[in-house]
């Protein structure tokens, strides 16, 4: 039964000398704790650069203890005392609503913001910041435009952050807003997590984002049905993400394994919404009537469904095995094969569609226990919804990268974000 491809899962990694974070070739300062790992580890007893952050961010399997189960809440602020270089979840103002399509694309930060150059530390307050976004007095990581983001537009809204134990954030998502042939309004969002364990996650979840929502939205516009849209548009993304293998970047070495991706995706049109997906990021039914079941809409790509599929091992044995995690189909040039899962829901009464990563439901896993932290007004509040719950997994531990979009159904759009072509 295939598992994460073998490169992907040999790949040796860099760790920083004083946290044990993992270090992309060429870092010159830890992401999570700032110390210079280009300079010589001190003898023990010295004093090192703070470690507030400590841990690899990797996620244990879970257990009958349920290391995911959530913790006391937690005000969002304190979480963002734990991570000063990030904004609190929920803390940045709501964004005005955008009738073009929105796209979280970590090469953004080639393009916006300002330059490095005249900056000053946010951590020490006087360093200027070096053109790797470091400070030059301290070595704190500066705040990146990809390590949290937000995005409304008019019936739909996304927020992704870096988490509290990863040095960057390798999720990404796209919304957009357009209009079927006859003039319906269509609502999308693809959310997209990089595995970790591949080359260039971060470059791999943007394409697919990028690549999948611009599919997507073309074929609905000309007519396709949303299944048949959805299947296309993962296709596309998959293959975008397999292109990048071939680029060469510089920094391949003999070793490198192949950027690869998860991805789910949902289409609002009309009566009816579709979902689709490959990996185990998944898509979430919550109704305003909380009284009424809510639902998982997708089934994971891992190592743990299938061995309850198969009849195997029960629920509860098969997600105690380390191996629960191992994800069994992806996006990427080495993806075994490329299987697109579709599906369609015609619900009799009102709610949202939550589509997310497994940063957010390592904390709230069941449709019910995701139900219970969804706020009620998340229909008419989607961005504070999604605030909430990315705030839900930073309260829990943050140990992972968590991306959260929310789509109202029916879709609460009085037009489409583009006219059809």
């Amino acid at each position: 039964m295939p598992g994460l491809p073998e490169s992907a899962q040999s790949a040796q990694s860099i760790s920083c000398p004083s946290c044990a974070e993992p270090l992309e070739e060429g870092d010159r300062y830890c992401g999570v704790c700032g110390t210079d790992v280009t300079a010589p580890f001190p003898a023990a007893g010295s004093d090192l650069p703070g470690t507030g952050h400590s841990g690899n961010g990797s996620t244990a399997p879970r257990n009958g203890a349920d290391p995911f189960a959530l913790a006391p809440p937690q005000s969002p602020a304190a979480s963002a005392q734990a991570a000063p270089d990030r904004p609190a979840a929920g803390a940045a103002a709501p964004a005005a609503p955008q009738p073009a399509a929105e796209v979280a694309d970590p090469r953004e930060e080639l393009l916006a913001g300002p330059a490095p150059q005249g900056r000053t530390c946010v951590a020490c307050g006087v360093g200027g910041v070096d053109a790797d976004g470091y400070c030059e007095h301290c070595g704190h990581a500066q705040p990146r435009l990809r390590d949290h983001q937000e995005r409304e537009l008019e019936g739909v809204a996304a927020v992704s952050d870096r988490g509290l134990r990863h040095h960057r954030n390798e999720d990404a998502f796209a919304v957009a807003a357009t209009s079927l042939p006859d003039g319906t309004p269509a609502i999308v969002a693809v959310v997209c997590d990089g595995v970790s364990s591949a080359y260039r996650p971060d470059d791999a979840s943007a394409a697919a984002a990028t690549v999948g929502s611009e599919t997507l939205l073309d074929a609905l516009e000309h007519g396709s049905p949303p299944e048949q849209a959805m299947h296309d548009a993962l296709l596309a993304a998959a293959h975008a993400v397999a292109v990048l293998a071939e680029e060469d970047d510089g920094r391949q070495g003999p070793h490198h394994n192949a950027p690869a991706c998860t991805c789910v995706s949902a289409v609002a049109a009309g009566p009816v919404f579709t979902v689709g997906w490959i990996g185990d990021s998944r898509a979430y039914w919550i109704p305003d009537d909380r009284d009424t079941p809510s639902a998982r809409l997708t089934e994971d790509d891992s190592w743990a469904a299938r061995m309850v599929s198969a009849g195997l091992m029960s629920e509860a044995e098969a997600y105690a095995d380390e191996r629960a995690h191992a994800i069994t189909g992806w996006l990427g040039a080495d993806a075994v094969e490329i299987d697109p899962h579709t599906a369609s829901f015609q619900p009799e009464g009102t709610g949202v569609v939550v589509v997310c990563t497994d940063g957010l439901w390592n904390y709230a896993e069941s449709a019910a226990e995701l139900a219970a932290v969804v706020p009620a007004d998340a229909r008419a509040r989607p961005l504070h919804c999604a605030q909430t719950l990315v705030g839900v997994a930073l309260d829990g531990g943050g140990h992972d990268n968590v991306t959260v979009a929310v789509l109202p159904f029916p879709a609460t759009v009085g037009r489409a974000g583009s006219e059809p072509a």
